[in-house]
């Protein structure tokens, strides 16, 4: 059969205290949301890097492999598979996150209207096949079956002879990889080739593929991304945890912006936060260019902080979660509130690409940056009563500003239009006046009510004026 050549978002090698508030989280954006979207796990320490990749292949496992270009010919102790929950649990961790507030009753005693306002926390190669390797400028430097995977690590002269090979072997190559490969040939890279071993892979009682891990040296901070868009249709997504022991982890070649965060919303959002949260992520894709790595969250997760996240969407990684993703140079040894000692920062980069918009490979830098960052929005619940006390008037007329900023913002956000939901200022707007009407006492009678009450109050005065008067002449 033949197999389909997968070409992944891959690397070549990397180099290299907020304020907290209260709140109750209530939603998530996780990578789900997204179509197409490949997620790695990057940890760099000096020269030493730990990648480990998640794939998002769907379909006949004997039609997949994964060709990786990497710097050195990794070895089997170098090599091994990963429980996929890490990238779950870093997910949940690290999302865009929903929050909550409510307004306490504007009518409680002792709490001024500002602070009534505030938020409250809601098997070996025969000689003839090497033969022809050697004629096609392709020699197999490795190879190892390790958990579901058959995997081989090549070199070779020239991207034809690559492509060949690869065709030989049963792998259908997109037609222009052939000049995306070239690049890294001239570059002296290895290619890390994996499939399923179907053998292997029926012993497992999870058919989800694994997550495959390799640690290496090299002195480069790269991500070759290119060769991933060489069999794909239209715009991938690729979110990057990456961890460091001094700070943030930054692009050089491309800019490095953070998402927009902590905007109050309106309160309906949370039944459509994940659909809020894609219509944000791509307005500020596209207002930036579309060739930008966006910051989706970032946080100082050493030993020696004790607030590991602020709200939290999910439970910060242990030690045996940081492990598993690769971080190398911590030790199990409890500090504090952590199961661990030692230096650790988090980055979670989103990218969206295509070929036109990103001609050359990420290129890395370890930042100083230790700043704290999340991706946050605000939603503020009105308070429940009748504001029939002196401040409720108040209360409402500022409640129906920050309703109206509220849509504001969310079409300034997202594109989507404020005309749709015009009641979620209107319903108070409408209470707002009745409460008006009924403090001046107007509209309790109809106006010719009130004109029958005029006049028969002028005829009484008129009565009793004559009365008085007639009363005066008679004593006279």
């Amino acid at each position: 059969m033949i197999r389909s050549l997968l070409f992944s978002l891959l690397i070549l090698g990397l180099f290299a205290q907020s304020q907290a508030f209260c709140g109750f989280y209530v939603a998530q954006a996780d990578a789900s949301l997204f179509n197409k979207t490949s997620k790695v796990i990057l940890a760099r320490d000096g020269n030493r890097t730990t990648i480990t990749m998640a794939s998002d292949f769907s379909g006949d496992v004997e039609a997949f492999a994964m060709v990786v270009p990497v710097p050195v010919v990794i070895q089997r102790d170098q090599i091994k598979i990963v429980s996929a929950s890490i990238f779950d649990k870093l997910d949940a961790y690290s999302s865009p996150r929903l929050v909550e507030y409510f307004d306490e009753d504007p009518c409680n005693e002792g709490l001024s209207l500002d602070e009534k306002m505030q938020y409250e926390v809601a098997a070996p190669a025969s000689a003839d096949s090497e033969k022809k390797n050697n004629a096609l400028g392709i020699k197999i430097e490795a190879r190892y079956t390790i958990g579901e995977y058959d995997i081989l690590v090549l070199s070779a002269r020239e991207s034809e002879g690559l492509k060949i090979w690869l065709k030989s072997n049963g792998y259908q190559v997109p037609a222009h990889a052939e000049a995306i490969l070239e690049p890294y040939i001239k570059n002296n890279v290895k290619f890390f080739v994996a499939k399923v071993n179907l053998m292997e892979y029926a012993k497992k009682e999870n058919q989800q593929l694994s997550p495959l891990q390799m640690t290496f040296e090299t002195n480069k901070f790269m991500l070759p991304i290119r060769l991933g868009m060489a069999n794909a249709e239209g715009d991938q997504d690729l979110v990057v945890y990456a961890f460091s022991r001094e700070g943030r982890i930054e692009t050089t070649n491309y800019r490095t912006i953070e998402i927009p965060t902590d905007r109050d919303i309106p309160t309906f959002i949370k039944e459509t936060f994940g659909s809020f949260y894609a219509a944000l992520f791509e307005k500020a894709w596209e207002k930036a260019g579309k060739n930008i790595a966006l910051t989706e969250y970032a946080w100082d997760l050493s030993s020696s902080n004790y607030t590991k996240c602020d709200p939290c969407s999910g439970e910060p990684p242990l030690f045996a979660d940081l492990n598993e993703a690769g971080v190398f140079w911590l030790d199990n040894q409890k500090v504090g509130g952590t199961d661990y000692n030692g230096d650790v920062f988090i980055t979670r980069l989103h990218f969206r690409y295509n070929l036109e918009k990103f001609p050359q490979d990420l290129q890395f830098q370890v930042t100083p940056n230790q700043e704290n960052f999340q991706a946050r929005y605000v939603m503020h619940h009105p308070a429940e009563g009748t504001y029939r006390c002196p401040q409720g008037e108040d209360y409402l007329q500022k409640l129906i500003l920050r309703r109206k900023s509220e849509l504001n913002e969310m079409a300034k956000l997202t594109g989507w239009d404020v005309k749709e939901h015009e009641a979620y200022v209107g319903v108070y707007e409408e209470q707002l006046e009745r409460r008006r009407k009924d403090n001046s006492g107007e509209g309790s009678l109809p106006p010719f009510a009130y004109a029958l009450i005029g006049a028969a109050a002028l005829g009484l005065g008129l009565y009793g004026y004559r009365a008085i008067r007639g009363n005066r002449d008679n004593v006279a």
